[in-house]
């Protein structure tokens, strides 16, 4: 048969498989490149499975929007951690993982034709979730440092203009928003009469005393604010597939159109996995984290190696370094002879919107200090031999 186009044609190809199978094909890789973390869920969540089992209306469906009891317990993390209030105005779903979250927003909140504005680099699961709905991603460039430019988002916005989305801590720099930057573009949303959607996966990923701030949080913003959250990072819960997201009441209905189209509802499995999660002691975050702290000092010191060869924008935040290699190469190029010829991989920042230089995301959370330093030394390596010559 024929093949026929689609919306899909437009729609960029997910980086992480293509790199995945290069990787299959040079056995013994270092991966600097999906971002997951090392550690497990913590024991809670699964002495929590039993409580799914023991109850035999669990194989049916459950509530579009997630059970009550995980709910219930988001709620209170959300007002604790994040000083975001479930009120009349706002609301919780449950998702499974932010990225539905997301895909949830964007079909809520536009009509094909409609624009949502992107800062670059941009997580390409958004831009392509943008596409796939059949809305147009408008790009503002962030500065030299990947900082936002409010002046340029301001500028960018039209009469067609739905959204503007901030990833903070950054995916995939790994730089964190001031608190006075973001709440002048949530400002921006409430004033322009448009959404302010903060995509926050990598919330408890902050070093060097830099703490996390939630445009929800903000005043008077339930209205307008979107919120996406994710155990995917932070709780080691990457396959069990729960995130979850605040929106303003009055989206409810919609959100639930979707979910209940593409889900029905969270499994209900992961939903029990991720209310015995919450129950984890503090600890758990703590050294978990702290250990991925470390593990970022080493890739730093190394990275340090590179001064003149590549450009390395401080970031205290997630698990990220995005570099600017001093090189006319093609990133996707660089980053295949990395794989083949020194068995390490990285991902190209074309996949992220940056086709003015050659960029590579380099992730370091699924990476632990016995292979931290083989992993990073591979890439100085590989970079300065490959670049220099």
């Amino acid at each position: 048969m024929e093949s026929l186009s689609s919306r899909m044609q437009g729609v960029q190809s997910p980086i992480i498989p293509v790199v995945g199978e290069l990787i299959k094909k040079s056995p013994g890789t270092i991966s600097l490149g999906q971002g997951v973390v090392y550690y497990n869920p913590p024991p809670e969540a699964l002495e929590f499975l039993p409580k799914f089992f023991a109850e035999p209306a669990n194989n049916l469906y459950k509530s579009v929007e997630g059970i009550p009891p995980l709910l219930s317990a988001l709620a209170g993390k959300l007002q604790a951690f994040n000083g975001i209030e479930i009120n009349q105005e706002n609301c919780i779903v449950v998702t499974a993982g932010s990225n539905m979250g997301f895909m949830n927003a964007i079909l809520a909140i536009t009509s094909p034709g409609d624009e949502i504005i992107l800062n670059t680099p941009y997580y390409f699961n958004h831009e392509m979730a943008i596409a796939m709905a059949g809305c147009r991603p408008v790009l503002v460039a962030t500065d030299e440092n990947y900082q936002l430019r409010k002046d340029a988002i301001a500028q960018a916005i039209t009469p067609k203009t739905r959204a503007v989305v901030t990833i903070s801590p950054n995916n995939p720099t790994g730089v964190v928003y001031s608190e006075a930057s973001l709440h002048q573009i949530n400002q921006i949303c409430g004033t322009r009469g448009i959404y302010h959607i903060s995509d926050e996966a990598y919330e408890y990923f902050t070093y060097n005393g830099v703490k996390h701030i939630s445009p929800g949080a903000f005043d008077n913003s339930s209205e307008y604010t979107i919120s996406l959250f994710s155990l995917s990072k932070s709780y080691g819960f990457a396959s069990w597939r729960i995130g979850y997201m605040v929106i303003p009441k009055h989206l409810f209905v919609a959100v639930k159109k979707v979910q209940d189209t593409i889900l029905i509802c969270p499994p209900v499995i992961s939903q029990y996995a991720a209310l015995g999660a919450l129950q984890a002691k503090e600890e758990y975050l703590k050294s978990n984290i702290g250990a991925i702290a470390q593990v970022r000092q080493v890739v730093l010191d190394s990275l340090n190696r590179l001064q003149g060869l590549c450009s390395i924008t401080p970031a205290n935040g997630a698990f990220y370094f995005f570099l600017k290699v001093n090189t006319q190469m093609d990133a996707f190029e660089l980053v295949k002879r990395l794989i083949q010829e020194y068995k390490v991989a990285v991902i190209p920042g074309t996949t992220f919107g940056m086709d003015d230089g050659c960029y590579l995301r380099l992730a370091y959370g699924a990476l632990q200090k016995e292979t931290v330093k083989e992993g990073i030394e591979r890439l100085v390596q590989g970079l300065e031999t490959i670049v220099r010559n």
